[in-house]
């Protein structure tokens, strides 16, 4: 429950007190301002304490779903060293905002452009420069797999790192979506290897991959690349 009901910091006194040490986060709905989160940041501790856990131990995922929580969420990103993820929800957002749409999460086919893209972007940009996961919420058509393959790849194409399942059978396809390719990684290691070659052997800062350029830019996004291709349990083939 989010801090608008009377529930929220009953949920987190008997959730925390009950889960102990067995739990790793909790999500908070509908966030809309800072101080909601600094509000659970101080609950949790003091919820901690009480029990005997490390402090800070709990982290917090905290959701975007209102026009008032999107106009926030810089603020909300930066308001606690506990927050870990924020997560887009699209349906909630979508009532905020009177979209006319019925079902969460898919696009409009009316409108000639992406209705969310400024959306995934403003919270994408807000996450990483606190450097937490980005995440979107769930597609509602759950047996759609090729509008839900469709989704995947329009926000891990800006950068998010993953996307809410609601059904077993879109498991299969979030991992795909959002792992590198075998090809991926194995260029991302060449880049690596061929920058290091090239400042550290060579004095370069700078050298030619094939037909492109690369230097530390360069570097960076292969690291990205190998992080999360080997996460996902990739081992270099070339």
């Amino acid at each position: 429950n989010d801090w608008s009901t009377k529930w929220t910091a009953f949920d987190i006194i008997e959730v925390v007190a009950g889960a102990g040490e067995r739990l790793d986060e909790i999500m908070l709905p509908k966030v809309e301002t800072a101080a909601q989160i600094v509000a659970t940041d101080l609950l949790l501790r003091q919820v901690e304490i009480a029990n005997g856990l490390p402090i800070g131990h709990i982290g917090i995922e905290a959701q975007i779903e209102t026009a008032r929580g999107l106009i926030n969420v810089e603020e909300i990103c930066a308001a606690s060293s506990r927050i870990e993820t924020i997560i887009f929800g699209p349906a909630d957002f979508a009532a905020s905002m009177e979209m006319p749409v019925l079902t969460g999460g898919v696009q409009i086919a009316e409108y000639p452009g992406d209705h969310f893209h400024y959306v995934f972007s403003k919270i994408l940009m807000a996450g990483r420069a606190n450097g937490l996961q980005v995440i979107d919420g769930p597609y509602l058509y759950i047996r759609d797999s090729d509008g839900f393959r469709n989704y995947c790849q329009r926000t891990r194409t800006l950068g998010y790192d993953g996307k809410w399942a609601l059904h077993p059978d879109q498991v299969s396809i979030l991992n795909e979506v959002f792992s590198p390719t075998q090809e991926q990684f194995d260029k991302a290691w060449a880049i690596l290897d061929a920058y290091t070659t090239a400042t550290e052997g060579e004095g370069k800062g700078a050298v030619m991959f094939g037909e492109e350029m690369i230097d530390e830019a360069s570097r960076k996004m292969a690291l990205k690349f190998i992080s999360r291709g080997g996460r996902a349990g990739l081992k270099r083939t070339k």
